[in-house]
């Protein structure tokens, strides 16, 4: 699919932690711009330190998909603990932003096993300086993730991107 908000567990539900409901809008997702955000998760198993993720990431080029590399911890990149970035972003101690603070979802890990849901909420995107390969176009990302070598989960994501 090219072209459009699109997304789907890539595991057939069998994966620990499962997307149900994700929805963003606009379509193109606009930098700068608010990003409105609504999503659900639920997971039958908590995730604890190391939580490694794994990004593909390609861009459409006519009609072929091209991986683009990992430059700067942008594009196809390894993370090999989401943990540490996270505590490394927002200092344990430090309030979780909005909007997952007031509808108490947690920004560190452990997370803990059950279900989070965030509301359609709205998230302002700054004007970030993008390198020229992440200007505008259609995207499509997997994301696996994984603790000790199990998967956790496994999401693909499709949309469309304007600057």
């Amino acid at each position: 699919q090219v072209g459009g908000f699109f997304w789907e567990n890539c595991s057939d539900g069998k994966d620990p932690i499962v997307l149900q409901s994700l929805s963003v809008a606009p379509d193109p997702i606009s930098i700068p711009g608010n990003l409105r955000i609504s999503a659900a998760v639920n997971g039958r198993k908590g995730m604890a330190s190391p939580v490694k993720v794994v990004l593909l990431v390609e861009k459409a080029l006519g009609d072929l998909w091209i991986q683009l590399p990992c430059i700067n911890q942008l594009g196809s990149c390894t993370y090999d603990d989401i943990c540490t970035i996270l505590d490394n972003l927002i200092p344990p101690g430090t309030p979780c932003p909005e909007p997952l603070l007031t509808y108490g979802i947690p920004c560190h890990c452990p997370f803990k096993a059950g279900s989070s849901s965030l509301p359609a909420s709205d998230i302002p995107l700054p004007d970030v300086e993008l390198p020229p390969w992440m200007t505008n176009g259609n995207y499509r990302i997997m994301a696996v993730v994984s603790r000790n070598g199990e998967e956790l989960a496994c999401i693909k994501l499709a949309f469309s991107l304007q600057s």
